[in-house]
């Protein structure tokens, strides 16, 4: 016995531990042999050897137990350093990911509306033909509602032109005071340096009870909106025509690259146009049953406002996925 736990003293691993437990009390080790003996002695012998043997069994344990804590100690520590880390030789990812020009941009508009309390509302893509025109003030023979221009289903439905059927819808639903914008993806059938078939677009709709809205509401709103996006800029209403407000207008910015003096970018004007905007025409109201109000929208394209913000000439480069470009506005 006495050589056993010297064994055990000596053991340098796990292993050779667990050999050393089967040696002693395994089905066939030297103390498991010794108690199967028992029932070849006499009671009194029997019950002197078994007191013997259960302290030899009891000593051998003990000092199992304590070699292996030790053991084990011993080897996890000697792993962890085999498996440590320098983690000097990892570099920072050179992949970081960034928000979409477009997003960024669209992000930032909506920040401005929401700090003046505009709610912000949603609605479906694919419209009927009375949300989308017949409700806007468009008639039938509107070149706006021209194969050539939107995306029809052999239903009769169709993908949204413009965000303003949400306008509608919204109207439909709540009554005046209403201050809302509704940014989103609109569908038209056009693909060149300024077009694509989707784009973005955020518009804008005030309706309060009649005489408390004007246009000096929108002109200060608009002004105060486009210095936000673009600095000190001088800004400008130039009269228009949109069948869903009257009066209406275009609204242009000073050139932000040239300061007003004439480029290219500006086709040597010196002006570039941003958005529309007017009061809500009457027979907008008429069509969702509002009466004695007025109001104002007003209505842009959101990579209109990428382009210009990050200097870029064509649309579709918002689109291609090359990473060269994207990789620009981390």
């Amino acid at each position: 016995m006495d050589s056993l736990i010297n064994e055990i003293k000596s053991a340098q691993s796990s292993a050779e531990l667990e050999e050393l437990r089967i040696k002693a009390l395994g089905k066939k080790g030297i103390l498991t042999s010794q108690f199967a003996l028992l029932k070849n002695l006499d009671e009194e012998e029997k019950k002197g050897k078994a007191k013997e043997l259960n302290q030899l069994k009891g000593e051998f344990e003990r000092e199992w137990m304590l070699k292996k804590e030790i053991i084990a100690t011993e080897e996890l520590h000697k792993k962890l350093l085999e498996e440590k880390v320098d983690m000097t030789l990892f570099t920072p990812s050179k992949g970081v990911g960034s928000a979409h020009p477009v997003m960024i941009t669209m992000e930032r508009i909506v920040d401005y509306f929401v700090s003046l309390n505009f709610a912000i509302k949603s609605g479906p893509l694919i419209e009927d033909d009375f949300h989308n025109f017949e409700a806007l003030n468009l008639p039938k023979y509107h070149p706006a509602r021209d194969m050539q221009d939107t995306f029809y289903f052999k239903d009769g439905m169709l993908l949204r032109t413009h965000t303003s059927p949400v306008q509608i819808r919204t109207m439909e639903k709540e009554t005046p005071p209403i201050r809302m914008i509704c940014p989103g993806a609109v569908f038209r059938r056009d693909y060149d340096l300024t077009h694509t078939p989707m784009f973005h677009q955020v518009e804008g709709l005030v309706v309060e009870e009649e005489g408390k809205v004007s246009f000096a509401n929108l002109k200060y709103i608009l002004e105060d909106f486009l210095r936000f996006m673009f600095g000190e800029v001088q800004v400008r209403f130039r009269t228009s025509f949109f069948p869903f407000t009257e009066p209406s207008a275009e609204v242009d910015i000073s050139c932000i690259f040239c300061h007003g003096k004439g480029c290219r970018v500006c086709s040597h004007t010196g002006w570039l146009e941003v958005l529309g905007c007017g009061l809500v025409d009457e027979n907008v109201f008429k069509a969702v049953g509002y009466k004695n109000v007025s109001g104002y929208a007003f209505g842009l394209g959101v990579e209109r406002f990428a382009m210009l913000i990050h200097a870029v000439s064509d649309l579709r480069a918002f689109f291609e996925s090359d990473l060269r470009v994207l990789e620009q506005f981390r």
